[in-house]
């Protein structure tokens, strides 16, 4: 079948075929807690759905994902990261969300005894404590086909945000609490 317009040998477009360099797509869940919290553990439940649904379509079209979650145990470990919310997604380093808008979790405080914020997502005029599947995989997709690839989350100066210190100042209180009657 001859196609009109179609000439044999190299067209201008020929020369570039497989020579494009591969492609990765790195996502990485930081988290403070997946035993109590109920806004972590239902955001991980909602991102192992979509990460499921996204990846053929994602790899058919020649990427390759990688997915991790990270917990952020300690101070060290979420100022390593430039941690500024629980839950957090980043898509080759950067996060999903535009800003970080925080609501009191009931789940983190109990953890560390402190009053702890923790991240709400904000979609379609909407907040949610755990953000509903269209949210996280149109984040996702516009992440991988809708930004350039200038800079990252962590382009500016960082500081663990008060509220995560006293999380963590508060839970290794709680940790290292004997448990006496007279001390907790």
């Amino acid at each position: 079948m001859k196609v009109k317009g179609q000439t044999k040998g190299k067209s201008c477009c020929s020369s570039r075929v497989n020579t494009f360099p591969p492609k990765s797509i790195m996502i990485e869940y930081l988290y403070l807690d997946l035993n109590t919290c109920d806004r972590c553990i239902g955001t991980d439940n909602v991102l192992d759905e979509v990460i499921l649904l996204l990846t053929p379509a994602l790899e058919l079209a020649g990427y390759e994902v990688e997915y991790k979650k990270i917990e952020m145990e300690t101070a060290a470990i979420a100022e390593q990261y430039q941690f500024l919310s629980s839950p957090t997604i980043r898509v080759n380093g950067r996060d999903i969300c535009q800003s970080v808008v925080e609501n009191s979790c009931g789940c983190c405080s109990e953890i560390s005894g402190a009053k702890v914020d923790c991240r709400v997502f904000e979609f379609n005029g909407e907040s949610y404590e755990v953000p509903p599947k269209e949210m996280l995989a149109d984040a996702i997709l516009y992440s991988v086909f809708g930004m350039s690839d200038g800079g990252c989350s962590c382009d500016t100066a960082y500081e663990l945000p008060e509220n995560l210190k006293e999380f963590f100042n508060g839970k290794k209180n709680v940790s290292s609490c004997c448990c006496d009657d007279d001390c907790c």
